[in-house]
């Protein structure tokens, strides 16, 4: 099953693609325009759909939030178009030869050929649009968003993902992404353009969300293993459940037990008792 939707948020355009061997598509990824610059690119398994989008009107770069393939899955195809690719140093690095990924990953979405990513300004200046680059690790560590200030646009990646986010992958890591929230919600913006759930209207209140319940997660870990219980045992006292059948699916690469783990590190950096400090936010 395929699914190509369009959609605008104000200023910014995007094509939602969704692609499944069979059923319904796992998750959907948006790609967006704003003028003449594109941010992400979808995933490869949608690659005629996405290149179509990112040419039916001149494009002057093309930015990344991060490497991941269903954002990076048609970068080297549109480059091949003529539009550069900008993004993160580490993402550059992760794209310069391409890089391994499950087998679930290929079902979904497929792997992103390498591509040469150039390094990002401090702003890029579009056709009208004034777009920052902010950097905001944890869900990955090359995770960049881009702000547009005048229209109050944020292009979020997979910093947002849900309000109450289930599920970690591995390699995530809460502290780093506990300082990104609480650093992006420092900007005024309005439109919170996820990847896979944007929020036209209303996105700091959903960052907030977000930050509320990942705190009061730290929180509550940090106050069991004050009481002196190992991970297994805060695991069984927490009302969340594991889905087993999404660890099974994705080999062990995501699963509650990961944002559990990483709950507890981010708990010994504050002993329980408040939020992780922002002060060595990468700027």
């Amino acid at each position: 099953m395929r699914v190509v939707r369009r959609h605008r948020f104000g200023a910014a355009e995007a094509i939602e693609l969704g692609y499944a061997p069979i059923g319904r598509p796992f998750m959907n990824v948006h790609f967006y325009r704003l003028g003449d610059l594109l941010v992400d690119s979808g995933q490869r398994h949608m690659r005629r759909e996405a290149v179509a989008f990112a040419t039916e009107r001149p494009a002057s770069r093309l930015l990344l939030t991060h490497h991941h393939e269903d954002h990076s899955g048609n970068a080297a195809a549109i480059a091949a178009a003529g539009v550069p690719v900008l993004g993160h140093p580490l993402c550059a690095a992760k794209l310069r030869e391409g890089f391994r990924i499950l087998p679930y990953q290929q079902l979904v979405w497929g792997a992103a050929p390498p591509v040469t990513v150039e390094p990002l300004p401090e702003v890029v200046e579009g056709e009208g649009f004034r777009l920052r680059p902010v950097h905001t690790p944890g869900h990955s560590k090359d995770l960049t968003v881009y702000w547009e200030a005048e229209r109050g646009l944020l292009f979020s990646g997979d910093l947002y993902l849900a309000d109450r986010i289930k599920i970690f992958r591995v390699d995530e890591d809460l502290g780093d992404q506990l300082r990104s929230l609480r650093r992006v919600l420092e900007l005024d913006f309005d439109a919170l353009l996820c990847a896979h759930r944007p929020v036209a209207s209303g996105g700091p209140a959903r960052l907030r969300a977000k930050l509320q319940y990942l705190e009061d997660l730290v929180g509550e870990v940090g106050r069991l293993r004050d009481r002196g219980l190992g991970l297994r045992d805060i695991r069984r006292a927490l009302p969340q459940r594991e889905s087993w059948g999404t660890v099974a699916f994705t080999m062990g690469n995501v699963a509650f037990g990961h944002l559990l783990r990483s709950a507890l590190e981010a708990s010994r950096e504050t002993g329980g008792r408040g939020p992780v400090s922002s002060a060595h936010v990468p700027r």
